[in-house]
């Protein structure tokens, strides 16, 4: 069936590559997979990250404009209306302004993925914001759940909360899977040194969350010093200098490798020894889930939904989120245990492709919308 797609934090294509336009992507294309028609019903961003009321209610009066458009668009005797509104990460920064007027003008279900609910900013800086995220996922006919954290508010709004399904976070598994390790060959563009255990981190440098975590990172592996690695970084971004300062005491350990191309991450991966990441305030990390689908074991702090794509235990090692010294002894551990990264890794691998492969998320989404069309 035909569905109107909308992405109110980031459209899918937008410049900026991030978390939110990957997995955009990637629910257009699990979407297309069970053969459904997806149209990008619209570009318009809600976001608003200062928590201005202000703002919050110009474009909330933007929105309403533009959802009174494309209601008269899809009203075109010559225009085919979708079937069902689809949109993508809804929460009290990026509300949906669009789809809950649009789905009940033409009279179709309306669907969201990634719905987070936080009772606490009800009366806060983002109050007009929050009132009008709260409504949409109250009124929405079906939330996917990708982050299982967000439940039990996300739940305690729904009108049938049978309603919040289950997604778990996924991408196309095949070109990790098949990943072709090259450590002469990225050791030779680096400067790498091929016989020390390769540690990797993968994440854009921007402020707040992620350089928090690079900033327990360096700390953590400064305890661990008197082990033989090195530390590979890929990514790039405006926090750079302060993601170099949260590093600065490891020294030369550290490999800058800038931003890689997609095409080249998933050899990357399988090229390296162990990805870790503290995960501070992570609502479940796509790179954690990358790193596995190639066969690499992951450290991770345990935040959000990180502890749904790592088995601790089995294809990592889980630690508190925050602390420097657990997340070093876990590194320290797997350093000594060739055999058992080896096993880890190669179990990480297999989960990935049977509970996080593209195709599996097509089902469960397909299953879901089938119903409500019918």
């Amino acid at each position: 069936m035909r569905l109107a797609f909308y992405a109110p934090m980031k459209p899918p294509d937008h410049p900026q590559p991030s978390g939110d336009r990957r997995m955009a992507n990637l629910l257009v294309a699990a979407l297309r997979a069970a053969g459904h028609s997806v149209d990008l019903a619209s570009r318009f961003r809600s976001y608003d990250g200062d928590g201005n009321g202000d703002r919050q209610r110009r474009l909330g009066a933007v929105g309403q404009r533009l959802a009174e458009r494309l209601i008269r668009h899809y009203h075109d005797a010559g225009c085919e209306r979708p079937r069902l509104w689809f949109t993508y990460h809804l929460y009290h920064k990026a509300p949906d302004w669009l789809g809950p007027a649009v789905s009940r003008a033409l009279g179709i279900p309306y669907a969201v993925a990634e719905a987070s609910h936080a009772p606490k900013q009800r009366d806060g800086p983002w109050a007009t914001a929050y009132a009008a995220a709260a409504d949409a996922i109250a009124g929405a006919d079906v939330v996917f759940g990708i982050n299982p954290a967000d439940a039990p508010c996300v739940r305690a709004l729904m009108r049938d909360p049978s309603r919040l399904v289950p997604l778990k976070p996924f991408l196309d598994t095949a070109p990790y899977a098949s990943a072709r390790r090259d450590r002469a060959g990225w050791a030779r563009r680096h400067g790498l040194d091929p016989d020390r255990p390769w540690l990797l981190a993968v994440a854009m440098m921007r402020g707040g969350d992620k350089v928090a975590s690079y900033r327990v990172l360096g700390p953590a592996l400064q305890r661990i010093l008197g082990h033989p690695w090195q530390l590979l970084v890929a990514g790039d971004g405006p926090a750079h200098g302060e993601v170099a300062d949260a590093l600065g005491g490891l020294g030369d350990r550290v490999a800058w490798l800038g931003r890689q191309q997609p095409d080249a991450l998933p050899g990357l991966y399988a090229s390296a020894d162990l990805y870790v990441w503290p995960a501070v305030n992570e609502a479940y990390g796509m790179a954690l889930l990358e790193a596995q689908a190639a066969g690499l074991p992951v450290v991770a702090g345990r935040s959000g939904g990180v502890a749904e794509l790592i088995a601790d235990g089995t294809t990592g090692r889980l630690v508190p989120a925050g602390n420097a010294s657990a997340l070093a002894s876990a590194v320290a551990g797997l350093l000594e245990d060739l055999p058992g990264r080896r096993a880890m890794g190669n179990a990480a691998r297999a989960r990935a492709a049977r509970d996080h492969d593209i195709g599996a998320a097509s089902r469960t989404l397909d299953a879901a919308l089938e119903r409500l069309a019918a």
